[in-house]
Order: structure tokens, then sequence, then C-alpha cells
């Protein structure tokens, strides 16, 4: 692919209004109020050009395009027009409070630091901009249209808004870079998938069940309270039992950041109507609750760097408290396998999976990833949470945190967080039969970062990387449980649920089934042909069950890998980049606020 900027001091003057715009609108979001800023002012050399707020304002409202605008019209198809009138209009609607709380996070003000590194005020100083940046966005929050673009340019504190051009440009060029590196990676796993699809010998698809359909069994859902004493751990946890005569295998399912035991329901209630028993623990301290905690001003962290150990911590408990009670409970007496235990969790809870499942963390990575420098450049937003487990180094050897479970036969982790908390040497203890499944447009935990460059450090040979390909980080959770004040996400932020959900239903259960119970008839789901064979125009599906570092650094350092979904996605003018830089920046204020 050609540089996005290779020739753009020729066409400067052609294209300043769609550098101003794409500069400008991925910063906030978008309408009016009081003092602010007036003008928007760009320079680079000797070429200075200007557009006023009152002319975006103008046509986002009514469409009309006024003598200022008029001047680049002739630049903006009149697709890429209706297209900024719609990103004008667009509006993020979240509390004042919330919004507040969020920017006074690490998250957030890192957010801050590399927006204000574009937009500079008339000081040009770090510190006042990156103040009166978050100033004019909280401030454009409590306004009647909620917070856009235009309500923060009318809240900024000086009448004038000056972009930085050339560090902009290398901004954009750094990001383009990593969006091409990415593609090429999804990519390279698409067609090793179609490769391994016609060298497998595979049986008559048509014959074998459909297991998306539930399964015949009955079940039972209990909830249980637990409360690990040693560590002032209450854990509300839901039990799903089948109606089975024998001992059913154990599946531990581990909800994500934010989240809880609902967001899985979907699942657990498909495992068990199979045949399994399937325990989702709540995991406090980084549930629902201590977000809710978080927003309203009573904790001042998203989660404590205890997590990283408690949480494997809570599920060993919690299998040992049902090995007590497989005993003597009624409800459970002989019906538990507890030496046959699955692992599956998402995001934080697949940092979970993995670790009940043997990689350890990798002190020693985090330490190299984790300085002030790389923090600070890094579009890597899971980076500042995994760099939260350093602090763990301060208190006990590295050789206590071993949170290995040997009951865990297999794992799944959707969207784990794995590059610096595990890295290359913690990855590479695992034994045990593992999937990662990752998301291709996935903002939060970035697919080649953090889930296929780790899937070529796993050294076990029964390991499967599935890849959702159009996925985001929420797919698989679906919209925020109403019922348990989790806040809604806009639709475009996750993605096609509905299909997302059903592939976890239709690869977990054979993958279980396999792995943790024994029936390796189910093994015939687990290969390219058949997830090409589901794989849906709403959300692709690839599998491969091998990736090569030397295969992924020959991809990586080729252009031949570049397909018509990559190719419409990837940013291919100063506009279209700015676009997609909208998405991202929207995408990162939703997922710190509300995940």
């Amino acid at each position: 692919m050609n540089s996005l900027f290779g020739n753009w001091a020729s066409t400067l003057k052609k294209n300043f209004l769609l550098l101003v715009l794409s500069i400008l609108l991925p910063t906030f979001g978008n309408s009016n109020s009081v003092l602010a800023a007036e003008r928007i002012y760009a320079s680079y050399s000797a070429l200075e050009l200007s557009i006023s707020v009152t002319t975006l304002e103008n046509y986002a409202k009514t469409g009309v395009i006024d003598e200022d605008l008029a001047t680049y019209q002739q630049y903006l198809p009149l697709q890429q027009l209706q297209k900024l009138r719609q990103i004008l209009l667009n509006r993020v609607k979240v509390s004042p409070v919330v919004l507040s709380q969020f920017l006074y996070t690490p998250q957030g003000e890192l957010l801050l630091h590399r927006l204000a590194q574009v937009i500079k005020t008339q000081s040009r100083q770090a510190e006042p901009e990156f103040h009166a940046l978050r100033s004019a966005v909280i401030l454009a929050s409590a306004e009647s249209g909620g917070l856009t673009l235009l309500n923060v340019l009318r809240k900024y504190p000086t009448h004038s808004i000056n972009l930085d051009v050339v560090q902009t440009l290398e901004i954009a060029t750094e990001l383009e870079k990593l969006v091409n590196k990415t593609h090429q990676a999804i990519a390279a796993v698409s067609q090793k998938s179609k490769i391994e699809a016609t060298t497998i010998k595979q049986p008559n698809l048509s014959q074998l069940p459909d297991l998306q359909f539930p399964g015949k069994l009955k079940l039972q859902k209990y909830i249980l309270k637990f409360f690990d004493s040693t560590r002032n751990r209450l854990l509300l946890t839901d039990v799903y039992i089948p109606n089975v005569q024998n001992a059913a295998p154990v599946i531990v399912i581990s909800h994500g950041l934010g989240l809880d035991s609902s967001n899985f329901q979907y699942l657990a209630t498909h495992l068990a109507s199979y045949g399994f028993a399937v325990v989702v623990p709540n995991h406090p301290g980084s549930d629902t609750k201590q977000l809710r905690s978080l927003l309203n001003g009573r904790a001042s962290k998203v989660a404590e760097p205890n997590e990283f150990k408690d949480r494997p911590l809570d599920v060993t408990y919690i299998l040992n408290q049902l090995e007590k009670g497989n005993q003597s409970d009624s409800r459970f007496k002989g019906r538990l396998n507890l030496q046959e235990v699955g692992v599956f969790g998402q995001s934080l809870g697949g940092y979970t999976a993995l670790a009940l499942a043997g990689a350890k963390i990798n002190f020693q990575q985090l330490k190299q990833d984790c300085q002030p420098a790389a923090l600070q450049n890094t579009w890597n937003m899971s980076l500042l949470l995994q760099c939260r487990a350093l602090e763990l180094s301060n208190s006990k050897s590295d050789k206590d945190y071993n949170l290995q479970d040997l009951r865990v036969k297999a794992a799944i982790a959707v969207n784990p967080i794995t590059s610096s908390i595990f890295g290359k040497a913690g990855l590479s203890q695992i034994k045990t039969p593992v999937m990662i499944v990752s998301s291709s447009d996935d903002t939060v935990a970035p697919a080649l970062s953090e889930q296929i460059l780790p899937f070529s450090w796993f050294a076990n040979s029964q390991k499967y990387l599935v890849m959702l390909v159009g996925g985001t980080h929420f797919s698989t959770i679906g919209n925020g449980n109403p019922a348990n004040q989790q806040i809604a996400l806009p639709a475009d932020m996750i993605g096609d649920a509905s299909q997302a959900r059903r592939y976890m239903n239709v690869l977990s259960l054979p993958f279980f089934q396999t792995y943790v119970a024994g029936k390796p008839k189910y093994a015939s789901y687990l290969n390219a042909a058949y997830t090409q064979s589901i794989s849906s125009k709403s959300l692709g599906l690839s599998l491969v069950q091998s990736l090569s570092k030397t295969e992924l650094a020959q991809a990586l350092g080729s252009d031949r890998y570049q397909v018509q979904y990559f190719q419409k996605k990837a940013p291919n003018s100063i506009l279209n980049f700015g676009f997609w830089m909208l998405d991202v920046g929207v995408a990162m204020l939703h997922v710190m606020i509300f995940i």
C-alpha cells in the first residue's frame, strides 16, 4: 500500500479541509454553547489556513454550505460531505460526573495527553493544553445535546485552536503502520485457514449435528454464596447442573472487567444442555459493582492489582468448595466431576483462564514494557491495565504467583490480554489444550499484539486460533445487562452479537467435549473446514491450528496479504483516515468509561 501521506506536501492546499477535519473530528465526538473557540487554525511551513466553528455548526444543523466551506467543497465528494455531517451530528451521551471520573484515571489522562499533542492553545504549552482539553470535554458533556465535537469547541477556554500539523502527520503515519500490520496479520490468518481447510480430511459436514441448537438435557440453576475469609472475598456464584446420571465435567466461565455472571448466561445454559456442569463466579473487585463504585466516586481504580492473582484464586477456591459440596450437599452430591475442568474467559477473564491453565505472570516483561516513555506512546489501551500487575512484584517473589490449577484440562480465552502480563516466557508454560479467540476490530485488546502474535508463542501442539472477522471486543458479550445496571454500548461497538454468541456456543462445546469430557468424536468440529462452512457474511470466522513466528513475520513484511475486507476498511485518504481515528477515539472513550 502506498504511503498515505507520500505526496502530502504538494497537495496540502487542495486537501487542507480534509486534513483539518481528520485531525479534529476524531478528537471528541460534536453541538453548541458560549465562550470558546471561534476558529480553527492549522499551519504547515509558511502556509496557514483556517475554518470557522460557526461554518461547521451551520453545516451540521442545516446542511447549508456557506462561503467559508464552499472554498473546499470541490475537494469533498458528496458521499464524504454526507458522512462529515453525520459525524458532526453524532453525540456521546454520558454523565459529566462519570466522564470527569474517567478523565482523571490513568487511562483517561493518557487519552487526553495523546490528543493534546496535536491540539494547541495560544500558550502552546503542554500542561495548559491538557487542562483546557479536559475542561472543555467535561463541560461539553453537561450540555443538553450531550458530548459533541461542536460542544467541545464552544467550551474551549480560548477563541482559537491551533493544530500541530507536523505532529499530527507523525501520529497518523504511526497509526497507519499499526493498522496495516494488523490487517496483514489477520489476512494471513484467513489465508492460512483456507490452506488448512483444503488439507483436512473432513467428514460429511451435513451428517454432523448442528451444535448451535440447545441440547436435550434439562438443567437446574443455583446461586451460591462462598466466602473466602483469608482474602475477604464474597463470591456470589451461579451454578448450572444438567439432569444427568453420571458425574458431569465442570466448565468455569470467568467474566471480563466491569461485567458479571449474567453476561455469559447464554453460553452456560448451552453447555449445560449438553451435559456440562457450569460454574460462573462474580469476581468482586473487577465486576459491575466495582465499575459503578468507580463511576460514583466511591472507588479510585477500575481494578486493584491484586485482581491478577485474586481472580484465578477465586476459581480455585470455588472448585475446592464444590468438591466438599459434591460429597455432602444434596444438590450436587456425586453430580460433579471436579477432576475434569475447563475454563472459558473473556478479556480479563481470558487472562484468568490462561493463568489457571499454567501461564505465569512475567514481571521481567512487564518491567520492560511498562516504562513511562513506552506507555506515553502506546495505542494499546490494555497495556495500561497489564502494567498494574507490576505492583504485585513489590510484595512477593515472582515464584509465588504460580496460579495454575491442575484440575483444569483445557482453556478458552476470548479477547485476552497477554502480551506483557505473560509474554512469550509466560505463555510457553501452558501444556494443556488452549483456544484463543480474537476479533479483528478489537480496540481494547488489539488482535495483533494480544492474540495473534502471542498464539505463535504457545509451545503445545493442541492449540487453536479463532478469528472473528468484523468482531469487536464486545461482540461475544452483547449489550450491557440493564437489570444489573450495566451501561449499554452503541450497536456499532458491538457488531453482530447474535452471530458471535452462536460461534462461541458452537466452538466451545466441541472443544470442551474433546479435551475435558474425553469425547474425541467432537474433534471433527475443531478445524478450518468446519468453521469455513458456518462462517457468515456479517461476521466472518477463521480457525488455524498453527501459525509460526516465521509465517507471521513473513506476513507482516509482505503486501500480498491484503484482502477486500481490509482494503475497504483501511484509510485511503486523509479524510478517511480522520473517520477511522474518530471510530477509534469514540471506541476508546466508551471502553474506558464503561468496560
